[in-house]
């Protein structure tokens, strides 16, 4: 007696299997984790270190090329990449899928720190960030507002617009792309600067030593302890230019004499912009165990709040979203189960 003949003899046996198998398949689709790529353990570690002034050749040779060496012993390393950019050295460990990124965040930090020593003394520290999870933005968001410069538009979302959307269950990070921080920018001119014999080095000498963050302290008697605050940092572009740079003879030569000092974007280099019109974009990445349709939906029911609030002329627009990607994957796949059912009760009926 085959197989098919016992469920042909016995109905409710085959009636019992194939609502087992029914429910079993329920289970299993709403068990099911949405996500447009499959779920991986993919860590990668960044090195971040800053050198004022240096050449990209000199960032290479001493501090891109060291720390790159160093790091290059770690165990369960995949690929290590570095980019060298004038005052920054920029060093990636993609470690192999899989592997324990904690682990291997305290081995990079142990040798990082071991080469620390032999970078030049004019480096900052390494800056060491791990990330894991999704390397692809879920949405983009545009942001404009002809009636506000960049450094304004960039305050405005780090200051309001970031830390709203940053609330969303489901999202893990929102970067800032094209963003153009304020800084007080000083513009020498080296004809003025040899002129009154004055270098870059008594320049920077002289605002460091001038504006800084200090902790005095307090004072107290029998009952009052009082908090004592020094006004150590420089807050306009005026203080700054009133600063001293060297005296002789009674003369003072001011950093306005050998410069112009304005409040400025900290960074020019990039440069974006939206329908041919100035912009800056926000990047939403999702945690990993997100539902990225659930987390879409609220953002997508949060934007119209956020524009009503927003300053007059500025605009909110999400211009990408890769969870429409999955909702047509999902609808495609609902789509062939009910056509296979379709074909399935015919071939019965008939």
């Amino acid at each position: 007696m085959s197989i098919s003949d016992i469920f042909i003899r016995r109905p409710v046996l085959s009636t019992v299997l194939a609502c087992m198998i029914l429910l079993l398949g329920f289970q299993g689709i709403f068990n099911l984790s949405i996500r447009q790529y499959p779920k991986v353990d993919e860590t990668a570690i960044t090195i971040t270190t800053a050198y004022p002034g240096a050449s990209a050749d000199l960032i290479q040779g001493f501090i891109s090329a060291p720390i790159a060496r160093a790091v290059a012993s770690t165990e369960n390393i995949d690929y290590v990449t570095s980019a060298s950019r004038p005052s920054s050295s920029t060093v990636t460990v993609q470690m192999k899928l899989g592997s324990n990124p904690d682990v291997a965040l305290t081995e990079v930090l142990s040798k990082v720190q071991g080469v620390r020593g032999t970078l030049p003394d004019a480096s900052k520290d390494p800056v060491i960030v791990k990330g894991t999870g999704d390397q692809f933005a879920m949405m983009y968001i545009s942001m404009q507002n002809p009636n506000m410069t960049k450094e304004q538009l960039t305050e405005y979302i780090e200051r309001v617009i970031r830390p709203r959307i940053s609330t969303v269950e489901g999202v893990a990070d929102v970067q800032i792309f094209g963003a153009q921080e304020y800084s007080m920018r000083v513009w020498i001119d080296p004809v003025k600067l040899a002129a009154r014999g004055v270098t870059a080095a008594d320049v920077l000498t002289a605002i460091n030593d001038s504006n800084f963050l200090s902790a005095p302290g307090n004072t107290q008697n029998e009952y009052v302890v009082s908090s004592i605050t020094v006004r150590s940092t420089l807050q306009t572009p005026e203080a700054f230019a009133e600063l001293p740079l060297r005296s002789k003879d009674g003369n003072v030569v001011r950093l306005r004499d050998v410069a112009r000092v304005e409040l400025g974007a900290e960074n020019t280099d990039t440069r974006v912009s939206f329908n041919g019109k100035p912009g800056t974009f926000l990047a939403i990445f999702p945690t990993p165990a997100a539902n990225p349709l659930t987390t879409a939906a609220a953002i997508h029911k949060i934007v119209p709040t956020i524009q009503d609030t927003l300053p007059k002329g500025m605009t909110i627009e999400i211009v990408y979203d890769s969870t429409e990607q999955i909702s047509a994957s999902i609808e495609e796949v609902f789509k062939t189960i009910a056509e296979a059912v379709a074909i399935v009760i015919v071939v019965i009926l008939l």
